[in-house]
């Protein structure tokens, strides 16, 4: 059944743009929403409810604008399901996040336990979209581009397939395609990385 977008997601890209319309992707001028509208575009191909769709949207509201009140207001504002999917798609609901590492080790260990559709629907997008995103940078850039995050190559690249073997472990949840593009864009970095370090040697 299509899903059906109502004024409900006209009122959530309102939102997201008051709170984090100012914000960029790291290392570029490119406006982080983009991010944001991409992975709830992908939530709207593969899902079955607006609910899930603006939980993609607002996924990383929480997160990176306000913490435990802005998802409260979240609820408020579009449910207690839409709320739910965004808290168990942040990493950390802390002002002062703790480092890298420790937050997506828990996060790992959370979605782990986790086997509802929507939850799973909304990780696996925006991790597609990050990992396509990081897959043409490397392509324009090459190693340079790890400089703009948190992690190494190594750590950044190990994290993803931590979640891709989540992602394969509740495949009965997800869209096969969406797995299968993960994996192909995880192997075709894997591939350049490798090519790369071939030339360099």
């Amino acid at each position: 059944m299509p899903v059906k977008i109502t004024e409900k997601f006209e009122e959530a890209v309102s939102y997201i743009i008051r709170l984090q319309g100012h914000q960029y992707r790291k290392g570029t001028k490119i406006p982080y929403i983009s991010h944001l509208l991409a992975t709830a575009a992908t939530v709207m191909e593969y899902g079955d409810s607006e609910e899930q769709v603006i939980a993609a949207l607002l996924h990383d509201a929480a997160e990176d604008a306000g913490g435990e009140a802005t998802l409260i207001e979240i609820e408020s504002k579009f449910g207690t399901e839409v709320a739910g999917i965004v808290k168990a798609c942040s990493d950390t609901l802390e002002e002062n996040k703790p480092e890298w590492k420790t937050r997506k080790k828990a996060y790992i260990e959370k979605l782990k336990q986790v086997n509802n559709h929507s939850v799973l629907l909304v990780s696996i997008a925006d991790k597609l979209h990050n990992i396509q995103s990081i897959l043409r940078d490397y392509k324009k850039t090459g190693e340079k581009l790890w400089e703009r995050f948190n992690a190494s190559r190594d750590e950044t690249l190990c994290y993803y397939y931590s979640l891709l073997d989540i992602y394969k472990n509740r495949s009965k949840h997800l869209n096969s395609v969406l797995i299968n593009e993960l994996e192909a864009n995880l192997e075709e970095i894997s591939q350049l990385i490798t090519k790369n370090n071939a030339t360099v040697n």
